[in-house]
């Protein structure tokens, strides 16, 4: 069966977009899941993400990782709203959800402000701290960022959480509210240039760990730069905004 997809990017993040409001597509086979991802054999991608009717929102996001599992992405969750805008289902501002609840979305330009889940579950451990965000993520301060070993330690420190795992976040502090960032994600089990998810949870590990006392944090990463907003009261950590650029790569016809 033939499928038409586009591919968006978002700081280098980049999924295969497809739309199911037709219900057609087989989201229950992992195996062509994992080979739309493929970088060799398929179009290639960190993940497939399906846009789905809702009954009572604009629309239903469905992220699979590129080895099938699901869960919350932030730079999905962006180019999400950017692929429903190009479906005209949406104009410049959209309520969806998605796997972790409701979300609420803005669209200027290339730019999608994503409204991400409340956080106040923040573990504070020796050398790290550990935030769910709409998935797991890990955020550890390092030297040297450039230079760290992001992909073997990484593993490492995802293959000691139980299942399913964490996003591993390492974290060099380059001023009082910019915090450069490299990700190891699972699902993808590698780096990835961009992690939304990841970088909302840097941002509100470094405020609540006293590294800064903003509370708009910039946030480059390898494939860009990407902004986190928040407010917190009484260590509850609310109207977090991701925002960033989400762009159109190209689109096309693929066989299953």
């Amino acid at each position: 069966m033939n499928f038409n997809f586009c591919k968006y990017q978002g700081t280098g993040n980049d999924f295969v977009m497809i739309d199911n409001r037709s219900q057609t597509f087989p989201k229950e086979n992992i195996e062509v899941i994992s080979n739309l991802c493929n970088r060799h054999f398929g179009i290639g991608a960190d993940g497939v993400i399906l846009i789905e009717n809702d009954s009572q929102l604009d629309f239903k996001m469905i992220y699979f990782n590129a080895d099938g599992s699901q869960t919350f992405c932030g730079n999905g969750g962006r180019c999400a709203v950017a692929f429903a805008k190009y479906l005209t289902i949406i104009k410049n501002n959209t309520n969806f959800t998605a796997v972790d609840g409701p979300h609420y979305a803005e669209v200027k330009d290339s730019i999608i402000s994503l409204k991400m889940i409340d956080v106040d579950n923040i573990q504070i451990q020796e050398n790290s701290v550990f935030i769910y965000t709409g998935t797991q993520h890990h955020v550890e301060m390092v030297d040297s960022l450039t230079a760290y070993p992001v992909y073997e330690n990484g593993k490492k420190i995802r293959d000691s959480y139980n299942y399913p795992g964490s996003n591993v976040n390492f974290v060099e502090q380059i001023n009082t509210s910019t915090f450069k960032v490299r990700t190891y994600e699972k699902g993808v089990e590698n780096e990835t240039l961009a992690c939304g998810t990841g970088v909302t949870a840097v941002a509100i590990a470094m405020h609540k760990t006293n590294k800064t006392i903003s509370n708009l944090i910039s946030l480059p990463v390898q494939g860009g730069s990407l902004e986190v907003s928040f407010t917190e009261e009484n260590g509850l950590y609310k109207n977090i905004f991701l925002k960033g650029p989400a762009a159109f790569v190209f689109k096309g016809v693929i066989q299953i």
